[in-house]
C-alpha cells in the first residue's frame, strides 16, 4: 500500500475482490471493502467495482480471471464473465510474453480444460489461439468419442501437470487435423500425415508466443513422433529404430503423451499397463544393444579414410549405411565386419 492514498483507494485499483484485501499496521486491522473474504469462501472470482472498467485498465485481466478459475477451481461471477468479450480488443494489445505466462499457469493447473472452455465461450480462444478454436466441430473416426478440440483438451488434462512440455504436446498434437482433413472414396474423413502439419503449426504458435527454443523443440519433437502403434510383431530391430527415432531422452515424455492421447480418445483412464509391453522391450534392447547412434559404431571417419574412402558426402552416406546395418544386426558392430562392408559400399557408390 502506498503512503499517498488511503488503503481503500489503493485497493480500488486491484483487479479482483479476492486480491483487494490489506492488513493495516500496527493495529493489524483487516481491510476488506469489497467482501473479498466472502468471495474466497464462496469460491467466486469477481472484479472490484465495474468489470468493464477493470478490464479496460489491463487487457490481461480477463485471461487472469479465467486462469484463476482453472487454477483455484473457482467460478467466475456472471457480470465479470459477461464483460470479457467486450474487452477483447484491449486484450489483443497485451504483450505476448504476459499472455504466454498466463497460459503456462493454466497448463500446469489441475484441469486446463476448464480455462480453455471459458476462453472458447468468451472469444479469448479465437483471439489468442485461433488454430485451436478451428478444431471445434471437426469430427473424427474409429475409437474417437470427441471432436478434435475436445480430444485435445481432454488429452491435455490427462497429461502430467508437472511436465509443461507434455501438456503443450498434448494440447497441440492433433492441431493440424482440420488442415489435412479429406474424404476417401467411401466418404470417410481421413487425416493422413496430420502429425507433420501439427508439428509445423505448433512450432508457429509457440514462436508467436515467444517460448524458449529448447521447449519448442521438445514439444514439436513429441508431436512429430507421436504416431506409432506398437504390437508384439515388432522385431528387436524395429524397437532399436524406434529408440533412435524418438531418442532415449524423450522416451518417457512420449509414453506420457501416448497415455494422455489414449485417455482423450475415449474419455476413460487407460489401463495401467498401456505402455508396459513396449517399455519392457525398450529396456531389454537398451540393456544389450549400445550402438544406437553413429558415434557408437566400431568404425569412424578416420577408419574409413585409412581404407581410402575420401571425406565428404560419400563417406557420410557409407557411415549411415553402416549404422543401418548395425541397427538390423548389432553383431555386425565390429571393426573388421564394418570395414569390409564399407569397402563394398564404396565400390558400389563409385
Amino acid at each position: 500500500i502506498s503512503f499517498t492514498n488511503t488503503i481503500e483507494e489503493d485497493l480500488s485499483r486491484r483487479d479482483f475482490t479476492m486480491n483487494a484485501l490489506a492488513l493495516e499496521l500496527p493495529d493489524q486491522r483487516l481491510v476488506d471493502p469489497y467482501q473479498g473474504q466472502k468471495d474466497i469462501k464462496d469460491r467466486i472470482i469477481r472484479c472490484v467495482g465495474d468489470a468493464t472498467a477493470r478490464f479496460s485498465e489491463d487487457g490481461l485481466r480477463p485471461l487472469r480471471a479465467i486462469r484463476f478459475a482453472s487454477q483455484l477451481q473457482f467460478t467466475i461471477e456472471p457480470q465479470t464473465l459477461e464483460a470479457i468479450p467486450s474487452a477483447l480488443p484491449i486484450t489483443a494489445r497485451v504483450a505476448i510474453e504476459r499472455v504466454r505466462d498466463e497460459l503456462d499457469k493454466i497448463l500446469v493447473s489441475e484441469r486446463p480444460s476448464t480455462a480453455f472452455r471459458l476462453m472458447e465461450t468468451t472469444g479469448l480462444l479465437s483471439l489468442l489461439l485461433p488454430e485451436l478454436q478451428a478444431c471445434r466441430g471437426v469430427e473424427q473416426k474409429g475409437f474417437h468419442q470427441f471432436d478434435v478440440l475436445d480430444h485435445l483438451l481432454l488429452s491435455c488434462d490427462a497429461a502430467p501437470k508437472e511436465k509443461l512440455q507434455v501438456r503443450l504436446a498434448a494440447l497441440f498434437h492433433d492441431i493440424g487435423k482440420p488442415a489435412v482433413r479429406a474424404q476417401d472414396e467411401l466418404g470417410i474423413w481421413t487425416f493422413y500425415r496430420h502429425e507433420e502439419m501439427s508439428e509445423k503449426m505448433a512450432r508457429s504458435i509457440m514462436l508467436r508466443l515467444k517460448y524458449p527454443n529448447a521447449i519448442i523443440d521438445q514439444v514439436c519433437h513429441l508431436i512429430a513422433v507421436h504416431m506409432f502403434h506398437y504390437d508384439d510383431s515388432w522385431t528387436d530391430a524395429a524397437v532399436r529404430r524406434f529408440i533412435v527415432r524418438v531418442g532415449e531422452a524423450a522416451l518417457e515424455d512420449l509414453l506420457d503423451l501416448r497415455r494422455s492421447d489414449t485417455w482423450g480418445t475415449t474419455g476413460r483412464e487407460p489401463t495401467a499397463d498401456l505402455n508396459g509391453p513396449l517399455l519392457d522391450r525398450v529396456k531389454s534392447v537398451l540393456a544389450k544393444d549400445k550402438a544406437l547412434s553413429l558415434k557408437d559404431l566400431a568404425v569412424n571417419g578416420e577408419d574409413l579414410a585409412r581404407l581410402g574412402i575420401p571425406r565428404g558426402p560419400v563417406m557420410g552416406k557409407i557411415l549411415q549405411e553402416l549404422f543401418d546395418s548395425v541397427l538390423d544386426d548389432p553383431r555386425q558392430n565390429t571393426k573388421e565386419t564394418l570395414s569390409r562392408i564399407a569397402e563394398r559400399l564404396y565400390e558400389k557408390f563409385t
